[in-house]
């Protein structure tokens, strides 16, 4: 693994190999990639929970947890770990595996003997290999029906399998905005969705929650998440996209369904955030790792309850400060009840994000773990889809979404 040329010997075996290899493949891919530098490896991918990782190999039947384990750290801090092997004493290295910023799982390197697991160009090298494993997976995913098996710990239902198509990744960031979205389904539907992009000096970001619970519930949210996207993609403005999901919904929708929503889009060179809420929770903006107020504005109809001669509502604005946090949640967070009927409330959960903020963890985790808790304060039994997104301006340095290599 001293060897650079050996090194990229690995790189090109899993990029000549991928090119025509399924999602079943990649488990001797990597396989034989890793043996040309005395090293084994095995691929764990997150299920859609993110409670636990779970071998690609299927032969290997050990799953492991996220909360508990060196691997679950790895995966939940975005950190390279190093271990000792008990079996042979060789040292191991757990590596992220992430899509961009969203992460994947993980993967485990059980290093030749006597390496030296904190050498940085040894640490540079796997996480080369992670992140071109993260290029291959995400590229298979679509037409691998084995590895959506394997992040699922039970069957989705159709609507929910029709939104996961449409989801774009959990995380997404570039140097001025970070966005972070979880998303758990109730069982019996699955109508929630979010979106996001992010181009030049412009982000915009959206959540939806159609009304019902069943399969025409995703089907409204889907109609409405291709509306705004597709008006977003003709570069039209914030009332212009809501105003073409208003027309397709009422044109299409089944049973004269709807959808809550809040469309936001944010410049990034200045910080300022303009908003259209349709019938939708309010957000809550997070500056220095305190909730300071909801952001109350820019209130319209539903998408698919406004006619075309009524007037459109203006955008209301917020300038953000550098630093600055804004959470997105649909009512299926701070309305879950416990057994007693308490509900979970914008107070816990606002409480949890500051928290969470106060120990310095990223994002991702802090969703994943506001979404557990939500679904914890239930019993694990969802009554309605929970939906969290939360958007950073600008990204910041700490806490970090990459790994560190020294």
């Amino acid at each position: 693994m001293d060897s650079r040329s050996d090194f990229y010997g690995v790189l090109r075996e899993v990029i000549a190999q991928a090119h025509l290899a399924s999602g079943s493949d990649l488990p001797w891919i990597l396989t034989n990639a890793a043996a040309k530098v005395g090293m084994e490896a095995e691929l764990y991918l997150a299920d859609v929970p993110q409670r636990d990782l779970h071998p690609v190999r299927a032969d290997l039947a050990e799953s492991v947890s996220i909360e508990s384990t060196l691997a679950g750290r790895a995966f939940q801090l975005v950190e390279l770990l190093a271990a000792t092997d008990e079996r042979t004493r060789r040292p191991i290295l757990w590596v992220p595996v992430l899509d961009g910023a969203s992460r994947l799982g993980v993967l485990q390197l059980l290093l030749p003997e006597r390496t030296d697991p904190t050498d940085r160009r040894l640490r540079e090298h796997c996480w080369a290999l992670a992140g071109l494993l993260g290029t291959v997976l995400v590229t298979k995913l679509p037409f691998s029906d084995y590895l959506h098996r394997i992040r699922r710990p039970r069957p989705l239902t159709v609507s929910a399998e029709l939104l996961w198509q449409l989801l774009p990744p959990r995380t997404f960031a570039c140097r001025d905005m970070t966005i972070s979205a979880t998303v758990e389904y109730y069982d019996e539907a699955g109508g929630d969705g979010f979106d996001y992009a992010a181009d030049n000096e412009v982000g915009d970001v959206a959540v939806f929650d159609a009304t019902g619970h069943d399969l025409l519930a995703g089907t409204v949210c889907s109609l409405a998440m291709a509306a705004t996207r597709n008006a977003r993609r003709r570069d039209a403005s914030l009332p212009a996209i809501a105003a073409r999901a208003d027309e397709v919904l009422r044109g299409n929708a089944p049973e004269r369904r709807f959808a809550t929503a809040v469309l936001a889009r944010l410049r990034l060179d200045t910080g300022v955030l303009s908003y259209l809420n349709a019938g939708h929770p309010p957000p809550v903006l997070l500056r220095a790792g305190k909730a300071r107020k909801t952001l109350d504005g820019g209130r319209r109809l539903p998408l698919g309850l406004r006619h075309l001669d009524d007037t459109e509502t203006e955008p209301a604005t917020e300038r953000l400060e550098p630093g600055d946090r804004v959470l997105l949640y649909t009512d299926g967070v701070i309305e879950a009840r416990d057994d007693a009927g308490e509900q979970f409330g914008l107070d816990r959960l606002t409480d949890l994000v500051e928290r969470h903020s106060a120990a310095g963890l990223p994002a991702p985790e802090t969703l994943r773990r506001l979404s557990h808790a939500v679904l914890d304060h239930q019993q694990g039994q969802l009554r309605d889809d929970a939906t969290l997104v939360l958007l950073e301006w600008p990204t910041p340095d700490t806490p970090p979404l990459l790994p560190a290599l020294t």
